[in-house]
């Protein structure tokens, strides 16, 4: 294999676990589907980690609410955390999940 194939298929597989695409040739769906939905989880408590003011306001709707939120805009992979988080914040003051909050208080969300 050619390290342009392989590259192709890294990056396929990579699709397939973060950003909900096609399982590539050779990988079961269903496995896929499992581990992209431990990465997921794995993400939304790093970002729970990252900014614990943020999931505290949240409480027990923190998990669902990442969920939705990476289902329709997953995290690239060259993408910083830091900014995923920021966007993560807006999504949910824009779906009035929080409250528009003074802008002191969404600096400090989004830094963290």
């Amino acid at each position: 294999m050619s390290r342009a194939d392989l590259a192709r298929r890294q990056a396929e597989l990579l699709q397939a676990l973060l950003a909900n695409g096609p399982a590539p040739e050779g990988f079961d769906p269903s496995r896929l589907r499992v581990e992209a939905a431990v990465l997921q989880r794995k993400h939304g408590r790093v970002l729970a980690y990252q900014r614990p003011e943020l999931a505290e306001a949240l409480g027990e709707r923190y998990g669902p609410l990442f969920a939705e939120f990476s289902a329709g805009r997953p995290k690239k992979a060259a993408e910083r955390s830091g900014a995923y988080a920021d966007e993560f914040v807006t999504w949910l003051i824009e779906g009035g999940h929080l409250p528009k909050p003074k802008r002191r208080l969404v600096d400090r969300l989004r830094r963290g």
